[in-house]
């Protein structure tokens, strides 16, 4: 009897390493660059990259996304120019998110109490309603509660709850969000 397994992992492989190369070459065309117009297109590329995307989502231009096929995005997603989404790990974003200029979602580190800083990656969930404002940092394993808010230049080190402002690095809390 033939072991098939071993085939399978290197196909598996193959077929990501593919994917891999293709976007490293395909992203700094239509993402990094920052004169190529059109959100359909990039959705487009994204999708047919692996991406799950819901419908009304905007994607401007200089956006940097590592990985497409970790990248879930809801419906109407404003995603601003220089976002960097550097998903090592699974990105989850709700729907009526904006994440504006300049911010930052992070899924990997290293462990600093290794000699070899092994990596740790953590998923990051961005539920309904967030705004993520201008050059904000969320680190790896954060979930931004529904409604929250972090504030220009603010770090989420730890979970935001609900319909609650943040401000600072480590981002506090400062008030309740009320919508009106």
């Amino acid at each position: 009897m033939v072991d098939l397994s071993q085939y399978q992992r290197v196909v598996r492989f193959e077929l990501y390493s593919i994917r891999s190369i293709l976007w490293f070459i395909l992203s700094p065309i239509f993402f990094d660059w920052n004169y190529l117009p059109g959100t359909k297109l990039r959705v487009f590329i994204l999708r047919n990259f692996g991406a799950k995307i819901g419908s009304g989502c905007i994607i401007k231009p200089g956006v940097k996304i590592k990985y497409p096929w970790k990248l879930v995005l809801g419906d109407h997603v404003w995603i601003g120019e220089r976002v960097w989404i550097d998903n090592l790990d699974k990105v989850i974003i709700g729907s009526h998110v904006c994440l504006s200029q300049g911010a930052y979602i992070l899924t990997g580190s290293h462990d600093m109490n290794l000699v070899t800083f092994n990596l740790v990656t953590k998923s990051v969930v961005i539920e309904d309603g967030v705004w993520i404002c201008a050059n904000s940092i969320v680190l790896p394993g954060v979930c931004c509660g529904s409604h929250s808010v972090l504030s220009a230049g603010s770090v989420a080190k730890f979970n935001l709850n609900p319909f609650s402002v943040y401000v600072g690095n480590p981002a506090n809390f400062v008030k309740i969000r009320s919508i009106s």
